[in-house]
Parts: structure tokens; C-alpha cells; sequence
């Protein structure tokens, strides 16, 4: 049986927030040399802002490459909600994302469903194999977020 997750405000999430600034800080002044990578899955920088406090925000996630758009997977928010990011993101018309070795550009987010997100989750999993394991201890279908240029 899966574990609850960490409560907010908890040793580990403000662990957690400093390890994101920190990486947040070496991608960006390194243009993705340093923390474009997880492993071998590419990481890109999600720029939204934060429904209930207005608060800039910013999220390093996994991304898969599919020219011009990219993909990204809203899976850690916990066994029974989506991730805050997720929700930030859905709540906007548009943000913007910063690829290694790229601008910051505007996209426009939007879930797939369907044969497209039956088409894009095996080559997600090929990406990042925790997707799959994840997947297998929830309930809840894991949204693929697919981010579009504006």
C-alpha cells in the first residue's frame, strides 16, 4: 500500500522548494548545460503563476521533444489530486517554457485525450520509466499536458 504523501509545510516540501530553486538557479545561468537533464530525460523550465497566492512560480519538468510542441506529464501531485503546477497551468491561457540551449517561449497548454494521449504516454514511459511505476499506484488517470506555441 502506497504511503501518504508529505504534508505541506513539512520538512520535506520546504527541502523540496529548495532543491527546485536551486536547480531553477543553475538552469538558467547555465542555459540547461547544468540540470537540463534528469538521468537521460530532458528538462525544460515551466513559467505559471499560482491560482490562490498570484505569485510568479516556476517548474522543472521532464519533457518529450515532439517539434514544434512539447509534452509533459502532470503526474506527482499526489495518489488522488494533480500536481498544483497542473492546476496553475490549466488556469491560464497561455505560459511560457524555457528548453535547454533555448528562449523562453509562449505556449499554450492543453490535455490530451484520446488516441493522442494513447499515442504519446508509451513514448512518455520510454522517456522517464517512473511514469509507468507511478501510474500503477493510483487511481486517477495521469493527465498529458500538451504544451503548443503560441
Amino acid at each position: 500500500m502506497p504511503s501518504k504523501p508529505p504534508v505541506a509545510g513539512s520538512p520535506f516540501w520546504r527541502v523540496f522548494h529548495l532543491a527546485t530553486r536551486l536547480h531553477v538557479a543553475m538552469f538558467r545561468a547555465s542555459r540547461g548545460r547544468l540540470g537540463g537533464h534528469l538521468g537521460r530525460a530532458p528538462i525544460l523550465l515551466l513559467s505559471h503563476v499560482g491560482r490562490k497566492s498570484g505569485r510568479p512560480r516556476m517548474s522543472p519538468l521532464i519533457y518529450l521533444d515532439d517539434g514544434p510542441r512539447v509534452v509533459v506529464v502532470a503526474s506527482k501531485g499526489g495518489t488522488d489530486t494533480h500536481p498544483a503546477w497542473y492546476h496553475n497551468l490549466m488556469a491560464m491561457e497561455t505560459a511560457q517554457v524555457q528548453l535547454p540551449r533555448r528562449p523562453r517561449h509562449r505556449v499554450r497548454p492543453r490535455v490530451a485525450r484520446g488516441r493522442e494521449r494513447e499515442e504519446l504516454w508509451p513514448r512518455l514511459v520510454n522517456l522517464y520509466k517512473g511514469y509507468d511505476d507511478y501510474a500503477s499506484f493510483t487511481d486517477r488517470q495521469i493527465p498529458v499536458v500538451v504544451l503548443e506555441p503560441v
